[in-house]
């Protein structure tokens, strides 16, 4: 079993975010796989995508993006879930809007959901997927940035890049985390 879990803040004031380009990928999925949205055995909404050969479970944590990793923690003991089975998408500041960054491990980068995830796992070792929102004004305060939801015109930027990180998430299932980052780490063509 697999588990793609997209990071984000839970409720209606949230939605459209930044912070929450995570659950937008996990709803395309969804979305695409025809399945919906259950309570999980954690503090989590899970959809089950099951597929010939093994099932994957599309998790959105509901503990507020800090403590992501209590619920990604419970999920992975439950079902007896390796770190190599797991693949965390998140939003990432530092990335140009669309951009799209897969990795195999690797620090935090300053959020505070993988931070969550990296304390309650005891490990780097797990896939991410960052996709990028851009850092905006630099007077703006940080919070209030990753808060706010996308201006109109970077709209379509963003439902693409939501779009092709659920294709790189359907690639970390069939074929791992290799191939998704040499097809989804270089930039497009005409970038």
């Amino acid at each position: 079993m697999k588990l793609v879990a997209g990071l984000g803040n839970p409720g209606a004031r949230y939605r459209g975010t930044r912070h929450n380009v995570g659950f937008d990928v996990i709803d395309v999925l969804a979305a695409r796989q025809g399945v919906g949205f259950d309570a999980a055995p954690a503090e989590a909404l899970q959809a089950k995508w099951r597929r010939a050969d093994d099932a994957v479970l599309l998790v959105k944590p509901l503990t507020f993006m800090n403590l992501s990793g209590h619920a990604l923690g419970d999920l992975l003991r439950f079902f007896k879930i390796e770190t190599g089975d797991l693949l965390v998408v998140v939003d990432d500041i530092n990335l140009e809007l669309g951009r799209l960054r897969a990795r195999r491990a690797g620090s935090a980068g300053g959020h505070n959901g993988l931070k969550s995830v990296i304390a309650e796992l005891g490990t780097e070792e797990f896939a991410r997927l960052r996709i990028g929102v851009g850092r905006g004004d630099a007077r703006r305060d940080l919070a209030d940035h990753v808060l706010a939801k996308f201006d109109p015109e970077e709209r379509s930027d963003v439902a693409e890049a939501v779009g092709r990180s659920a294709d790189a998430a359907e690639l970390f299932v069939t074929e791992g985390i290799g191939a998704v980052m040499n097809r989804f780490n270089r930039k497009e063509d005409g970038d």
